[in-house]
């Protein structure tokens, strides 16, 4: 269920004594980054705000999160599970979640492989407008989009090749190259793969 105020009511609050977990992960990278506890107060204010905002048990009131450190999780989308006593909280975070400083609280587990998607697109973002000496990505971006175009286009060919001849290492390795240099063209573009994923799940939902 999505939550909104309308029917945040219809949540399990009597089972915890008025408070229900809220488990937050990356809308992008899927990631989990933290989990915390919400009462109802908490609970409208993260949907008023778009701020996740929780209930602190150690200090007894709300804390929305980055309200010292700027590290805030904006909100995108809230729902209940099918029991309505937990709650998952999608959100685009802005800076480290952690108090520690790392991206998430589970900072040495293993993440899923297409979250390493995500981290990659982050840092070819980050390399717009820097110093061409700097890095290949950002050389590549002074090049302009014909160029960054002509790239996918050559490693496109290469990689269909690669699959013709059956040399698996070669697939591989031309593979990285085209997911990579197209990231770079769509972030030339002003676009990323959460638009490719959104056109894939409409052209989805009608077959």
């Amino acid at each position: 269920m999505i939550i909104t105020k309308q029917n945040m009511a219809e949540l399990a609050w009597q089972k915890m004594d008025n408070l229900i977990p809220c488990i937050v992960q990356n809308a992008v990278s899927g990631k989990v980054l933290m989990q915390g506890f919400m009462n109802q107060a908490a609970l409208e204010k993260t949907l008023e705000t778009e701020l996740v905002t929780f209930y602190s048990r150690s200090k007894q009131r709300l804390w929305t999160k980055g309200e010292e450190s700027g590290n805030s999780l904006r909100l995108t989308e809230i729902t209940a599970d099918c029991d309505h006593d937990s709650i998952l909280a999608l959100v685009n975070p802005v800076g480290p979640t952690c108090h520690t400083g790392t991206e998430t609280c589970w900072y040495d587990s293993q993440s899923a492989d297409f979250s390493f998607i995500a981290e990659l697109e982050q840092v070819i973002a980050d390399r717009k407008g820097a110093d061409p000496d700097s890095s290949y990505t950002a050389h590549l971006y002074s090049k302009g989009i014909k160029r960054i175009a002509q790239k996918v286009g050559e490693e496109g060919v290469e990689t269909a090749l690669a699959a013709t001849v059956q040399d698996l290492d070669e697939l591989k390795n031309e593979s990285a190259d085209l997911i990579y240099h197209l990231a770079v063209l769509l972030q030339a573009s002003n676009l990323s793969f959460s638009d490719v994923v959104d056109v894939l799940r409409a052209r989805h939902a009608k077959r």
